[in-house]
């Protein structure tokens, strides 16, 4: 198996969601005791916060760049960025590496264009909904990319930041969320992208009136398929 070095801690709720989630795939696939082979560099996500909101972006840029070589130095021979808002850094991050980076959004776009979606509702922070860093991914694969009105977009990223990054689940914001996506299927969206790596905690996936993609599903799923490269596999996952 390849070591797989995580960028963890924005926020420590989906980075413990990340951990489960591979190591239960990669179990799947060999069976027995089997477990992932991965480094883990947990980040303080406060003053990470901080500098977004200031727009720092350069500086967070830096910060994730020496995570990544603290795990390459370490013996990782792939990272994975366990955020989706962070991948706005994702160009500085790749250039201080030689190993690849799982790109989340190109993780994303593939499954959603394998699946014929060309239309697709986008929830996340106020930063991966309102920038192109994301949705470009997206774009690139042909698929049409619509996100909520402002007064929409602003409620969800406070239930990000203020209720689901602390660990925090409240019934209400369940319903906000759950409104959301029913507007969206009413808007002819084929699809909703839950572009923030908590949102899962509020979403049931398979109980909506549209297809929800959960990213961190599908991050921690391209990670096992990179870490099993070459191994063979008990099952097909």
């Amino acid at each position: 198996m390849r070591k797989l070095g995580l960028i963890g801690g924005m926020s420590w709720v989906s980075t413990a969601m990340y951990y489960e989630q591979i190591n239960k795939g990669v179990a799947r696939r060999l069976g027995g005791l089997a477990s992932a082979p991965l480094l883990l560099d947990s980040v303080d996500f406060a003053p990470i916060a901080a500098l977004q909101a200031a727009g720092e972006w350069g500086r967070l840029g830096d910060m994730m760049a020496e995570s990544a070589r603290r795990l390459e130095q370490a013996g990782a021979e792939g990272i994975l960025l366990a955020s989706n808002t962070m991948h706005k850094t994702y160009d500085q991050v790749s250039r201080a590496v030689r190993v690849p980076i799982l790109h989340i959004g190109e993780v994303t776009a593939e499954r959603l264009a394998a699946d014929g979606v060309q239309r697709a509702g986008l929830i996340g922070t106020r930063f991966t909904m309102g920038e192109t860093f994301y949705r470009e991914r997206l774009e690139a694969k042909g698929i049409a990319v619509t996100t909520p009105d402002a007064v929409t977009a602003q409620e969800i990223d406070r239930i990000i930041f203020e209720e689901l990054a602390r660990g925090q689940i409240s019934r209400q914001s369940e319903r906000r969320l759950k409104t959301c996506l029913t507007e969206m299927g009413k808007a002819r969206q084929q699809a909703v992208i839950l572009g923030c790596t908590e949102l899962v905690l509020l979403v049931d996936p398979g109980a909506n009136v549209l297809p929800v993609y959960d990213t961190t599903a599908l991050h921690a799923k391209a990670a096992v398929e990179w870490i099993l490269q070459g191994e063979k596999v008990a099952a097909a996952a």
